[in-house]
């Protein structure tokens, strides 16, 4: 199985950062104006929460057989993940006072993934499906930021998916090495890709047809709606295949590709908006700085004007 020399030092800081999300005022059609596209990417987010609590499972099974510096990192995953399936969370509650039954999609979907698949399959697979679909996530994310796909979206939403794809990219590579400490067997690897690709679209097509069909729009509706816009998806297929290609080879890393600046950048721009504070500064005392700043500028203003 594959390694790199450089991946520990490339994932050496994970930060579990608390963006500033306001999610309660996106349109229903926030991405790019488009009624079908949006409802296929609130598909994906119906799938994010449950798969990313799947994914720490996966990977805190064999926290205790792990190298002290990628259990580090491993808890620094988990963490990561776990704020991302709790900002998701609360875009649900937009969908459900539309008046989307999603719960009912959530219980199929939990149901069928992890009460009848993750309890019937050991602990190796599972990992090694983790590690396919955080390979997937990592591809979307990259290609979905270096596009500037985001621009077309509502700001709110582009703030929630940047910083959810930035940190995508930072832990890319967490789960594969942990795969390689305790499974190294390319085999496994690619039978888990077998799994992680029939689950993960099965269960996208199946959530964007409900949500579709709750809209009064069909399959064969959907498609022609998609060729005939002009916004582009926020991932390609190019994507998609090029990453799974890479993903085959034996002696294939998450770090083949570096991201660094496409991470740094998408970072930069988020905390130069106030999405997410400063290396260092929490949310809290990112808030008592704001409103310290926001109190300066209405005293000197007062003074000013006097």
């Amino acid at each position: 199985m594959g390694s790199s020399p450089s991946s520990s030092s490339m994932q050496a800081t994970l930060e579990a950062r608390s963006p500033r999300l306001h999610l309660a005022g996106v349109g229903p059609s926030w991405f790019g104006g488009h009624q079908v596209a949006t409802q296929i990417s609130n598909a994906m987010h119906l799938l994010f929460p449950a798969g990313e609590r799947f994914f720490v499972r996966s990977v805190l099974h064999y926290e205790d057989r792990l190298s002290p510096g990628l259990a580090a990192q491993v808890r620094a995953f988990c963490k990561q993940e776990g704020r991302h399936a709790q900002a998701h969370e609360r875009f649900f509650e937009n969908l459900r006072a539309r008046g989307y039954d999603i719960d009912a999609i959530l219980a199929r979907y939990e149901h069928t993934a992890f009460a009848v698949v993750e309890k019937n399959l050991p602990p190796a697979l599972r990992l090694s499906i983790t590690v396919a679909l955080e390979h997937f996530t990592a591809m979307f994310a990259a290609d979905a930021l270096s596009r500037g796909a985001l621009d077309h979206a509502e700001q709110e939403m582009a703030d929630l998916l940047a910083w959810h794809a930035v940190e995508e990219l930072e832990h890319k590579a967490v789960a594969f090495d942990v795969l390689c400490e305790v499974a190294p067997s390319h085999a496994l690897r690619i039978a888990g890709l077998l799994f992680a690709s029939a689950g993960l679209l099965s269960f996208w097509l199946a959530a964007s047809r409900a949500l579709l069909a709750a809209d009064g729009i069909g399959v064969f509706d959907a498609i022609r709606a998609l060729r005939t816009s002009s916004t582009p998806p926020l991932t390609g297929p190019n994507a998609l295949w090029g990453g799974l290609l890479e993903y085959l080879h034996p002696d294939f890393h998450p770090n083949d590709v570096d991201h660094s600046a496409l991470i740094a950048r998408t970072l930069a721009d988020l905390r130069t908006r106030e999405v997410i504070a400063a290396p260092g500064i929490s949310g809290t005392s990112r808030r008592r700085t704001h409103r310290r700043s926001e109190a300066v500028a209405a005293t000197t203003g007062a003074a000013e004007d006097a």
